[in-house]
């Protein structure tokens, strides 16, 4: 038996290729995958270790028991801890380091680096004069405020030389400094594309802290001291406000860190490789069907002969052993091949640390197990079918026909799983987005399942209605509709391959367009503002930003958003602050209770809360509540109005002055700006001319706004295509490959057609127009369950997002069963050739 299953490959090999690339592609998207992001999570994880190699022990700041009062940030560490921690025993010295993000223009005045990585750091000399940390290639370490040393990638991609004067900003205000330097630097985020600037550590503590604090303090170990016995040492001269980590924990904790990033975007691929080798057990399970179908006199003698039903099956099976055998060795080297290629091209963006091609075991066992398994257990309904088949009752036919009875069961089961899976995906609706998500993942695979049972029913009159079209192709016409539901569940198991994959790109399109509408019309909606001016990365802004733009003649009304933490009712809350006699101006908040009036009155501490917050701690206009600020001291609040909440604006409000007395360093958010002509060009430009044309900050009006949103969306939507497109080809492959096999197993039909009178143009066209009328129906029954699921999903999230609409994409629902027809005239190109050409006497004659 054996022997025979290896002969009917090598007889097959032509009908198996479909087949085998299908299984290919999916194990070659698992396996490229594993070995991208070993590699991605090994590189990153070796960078991030090498940057910390000279660190044995860190100090951090920790807020103590006794600071929880203070809800602000911890405090930063002392000159004299620093001092101290580089005399305790076993210690050869002590570096402190403070850091903040500084973003650099190039010599075009656009941001150079990776936005939020970029990052500016103080130079600290030890004894030498020297910090081992930043080799300089050119020049010198900074000196003074006015001075900065620039990484040598930045320095080379933006254009600077030693001497240059750079613009750069730390937290909005422009500075202007001249490079003193260019350094070489293992930081791990220099590694992945962001830019590192320098300078001196008092300069530093001024941009970044405060005089005479570091962020951390990294101490070296002497010769012979461990870092566990320094760090027993270091903790004897800790405050309460400061901890101590050793060095090899801080890069356990980064490479798990690390670690989980990656897991999570390996699960993500993972599941779209899921779906691609889901959609390729179709292919499969329909080529030993066909196969076993053809077999069936050759299977029949087998049995005559002697052979038992389970040697039967294991034939089958040994025959879809070693096809999936050959597809997954060969998708696992085509996957290496991914992987390599998915390095070499982040690696050039400049997006991830070098780093050696990582190709685990468990990434070849994985690959081998799933090409394989996959294959098996596709094959093994058809390989049961074939064995049940009585001997004689298979000498008297090729062809087996599926009984009523099974025809009757299938669609009871079908039925059944459907309603199921239907009555689920309403009750998830009903119930609402956090208690509803299980449900609904319940009720969307039962009824994917059942639609999937129930397709061979849904055949015949969905490809009955597209009857009138045909006819106006003559006899071909009618014999494609006639091919199509001759054997129905073959063309549902060829339709429901691409039936999955657009079910999922247009659940996706209506979901993201929904949530894109409802997200624009908050945040459009909420605003009276002509521009909102924030940092590029959404970093801090510096207050004098603010005052910069209120002293502008084109502005009429500013106001900051200033976000602080805050202690109510023992519970850490944020406060925003905001300047209460414009911010009127400035927003359209709905409010249910109360108003903005008296804000901005000096000294009264009025709030206005969100209706969530309020309900949630029972508040009213007129209710007051204790606060504790940043710096610890407390202070009484009165709401004195309640408002709608929505995405910009939510929580307790309270005038700036009322936060700033307590802030150490104040920063904002955003500043919200109104301009006497309105949001036109010229007062954009006015207002990036009065901010100095810096490439940190961004000037957008609510247009803008809105196409960040849906820039967003559409990217997001772009990857999930890409992703999804894998499944799109393997149903492709498999519409190929059903048509290939039904025309080898028509020949004796087609050439008599051929003898009667029916030309090689009308056999091409008769196959075409199957496998268009194939993929059309998939394509209708995709797009209908993607917009039933993507309006069932978009009913939770309007639960917590009141604002969402549903949004049905009739372009690109249009273009998506444009593409299914595409799909459907492609697949049948060879196929339909190939029965043009077939000699019309050899065909009558075989069996």
């Amino acid at each position: 038996m054996f022997r025979t299953a290896l002969r009917n490959v090598l007889a097959h090999k032509a009908r198996l290729l479909m087949t085998v690339l299908a299984v290919m592609l999916g194990v070659a998207f698992v396996s490229g995958t594993l070995v991208y992001t070993s590699t991605l999570s090994d590189a990153t994880q070796k960078s991030s270790q090498k940057g910390l190699s000279g660190v044995d022990v860190a100090i951090q700041p920790h807020r103590s028991d006794a600071a929880d009062a203070n809800p602000g940030k911890a405090p930063g560490l002392s000159q004299a801890l620093l001092d101290k921690a580089g005399k305790v025993p076993g210690a050869a010295g002590a570096t402190g380091t403070v850091d903040g993000f500084t973003a650099i223009a190039d010599k075009k005045g656009k941001l150079a680096g990776n936005g939020a990585s970029s990052r500016g750091r103080n130079y600290y000399p030890g004894p030498d004069g020297k910090d081992a940390r930043f080799p300089m290639t050119s020049g010198t370490a900074p000196k003074g405020p006015d001075q900065v040393a620039l990484d040598s990638g930045t320095a080379k991609d933006a254009g600077y030389k030693v001497g240059d004067t750079v613009r750069l900003s730390v937290d909005g205000p422009v500075r202007e400094m001249k490079v003193s330097g260019i350094f070489t630097t293992d930081d791990g985020a220099v590694a992945t594309g962001g830019s590192l600037a320098l300078f001196d550590t008092a300069t530093a503590q001024k941009l970044f802290a405060a005089p005479g604090e570091f962020s951390e303090i990294d101490v070296k170990a002497a010769p012979g001291t461990s870092q566990d016995a320094l760090k027993s040492a270091v903790d004897k001269v800790l405050p309460d406000t400061a901890e101590s980590v050793t060095g090899k924990k801080m890069a356990d904790d980064q490479a798990e860190m690390i670690a989980k990033g990656t897991d999570t975007m390996q699960t993500v691929l993972l599941v779209f490789a899921g779906i691609a080798l889901f959609v390729g057990t179709f292919i499969i399970a329909n080529t030993f069907t066909m196969l076993v179908a053809q077999r069936t006199k050759d299977l029949a003698l087998m049995r005559a002969v002697g052979a038992s039903r389970r040697q039967v099956t294991r034939s089958v099976l040994i025959e879809a052993f070693v096809v999936g055998a050959v597809a997954a060795v060969t998708g696992l080297l085509a996957g290496i091949g991914i992987g390599a290629g998915l390095r070499a091209l982040t690696g050039a963006l400049g997006s991830v640390p070098d780093g050696p091609l990582v190709v685990a075991p468990s990434t070849v066992v994985a690959s081998l197990l799933v090409g394989v398994v996959v294959t098996v257990l596709a094959a093994w309904l058809p390989s049961r079918r074939a064995a049940k088949i009585p001997p004689v009752a298979a000498m008297n036919s090729v062809h087996a026909a599926a009984t009523a009875k099974s025809l009757v069961v299938r669609n009871a089961i079908g039925a059944v799983l459907a309603a199921a899976g239907t009555a689920c995906v309403l009750g998830a609706v009903s119930v609402g987005s956090d208690a509803g998500k299980t449900l609904m993942g319940l009720g969307a695979g039962l009824l994917l399942i059942g639609v999937f049972v129930l397709t061979p029913l849904l055949s015949r009159p969905l490809i009955a209605a597209a009857a009138p079209v045909l006819r106006a192709f003559g006899i071909s016409g009618k014999l494609a509709r006639q091919n199509a539901v001759r054997n129905p569940r073959r063309t549902a198991a060829t339709a429901s391959a691409l039936m999955i994959g657009l079910t999922l790109v247009t659940g996706l399109t209506v979901i993201a367009g929904g949530v894109q509408k409802g997200i624009d019309k908050m945040a459009t909606d909420a605003l009276k503002a002509d521009y909102v001016v924030s940092m590029a990365t959404m970093g801090p802004l510096s207050p004098e930003v603010a005052k910069t733009l209120a002293a502008d003649p084109e502005v009429t009304a500013s106001s900051p958003l200033r976000s602080t933490a805050a202690r109510i009712g023992g519970e850490s809350k944020r406060l925003t602050g905001v300047d209460g006699k414009a911010i009127g101006e400035l927003t359209n908040l709905k409010f249910t209770a109360g108003s903005l009036d008296g804000l901005g009155t000096p000294k009264a501490n009025r709030a206005v809360v969100d209706s969530g917050t309020a309900k949630r701690n029972g508040w009213q206009v007129g209710s007051s509540f204790e606060t504790t600020f940043e710096d610890g001291k407390k202070g009484r609040l009165t709401v004195s109005g309640v408002f709608e909440g929505n995405t910009m604006f939510q929580g307790i409000m309270v005038d700036t002055s009322v936060l700033t007395p307590h802030q150490k360093k104040p920063t904002d958010m955003q500043v919200l700006v109104k301009t006497e002509g309105g949001a036109t060009d010229a007062a954009k430009d006015s207002l990036v001319e009065t901010l100095g044309k810096n490439p940190a900050i961004s000037v957008q009006d609510k247009k803008d706004v809105s196409e960040d949103i849906a820039q967003l969306f559409n990217l997001m939507l772009n990857m999930l295509y890409g992703l999804l497109a894998m499944a799109v080809v393997v149903a492709v492959l498999g519409v190929v490959n059903t048509l290939a096999m039904s025309v080898f197993e028509r020949q004796q039909e087609i050439g008599m057609l051929r003898a009667i009178g029916l030309d090689r143009v009308g056999v091409k066209r008769m196959v075409r127009l199957e496998s268009l009328v194939i993929a059309l129906f998939g394509g209708v029954l995709g797009i209908g369950l993607g917009v039933f699921f993507g309006w069932a999903a978009g009913e939770l999230i309007g639960s917590s997002m009141p604002a969402y609409e549903l949004v049905l994409p009739w372009a690109r629902m249009g273009v998506c069963l444009a593409l299914a027809a595409v799909v459907g005239v492609l697949a049948a190109l060879w196929p339909a050739r190939r029965a043009a050409r077939l000699n019309m006497l050899a065909s009558i004659k075989a069996e």
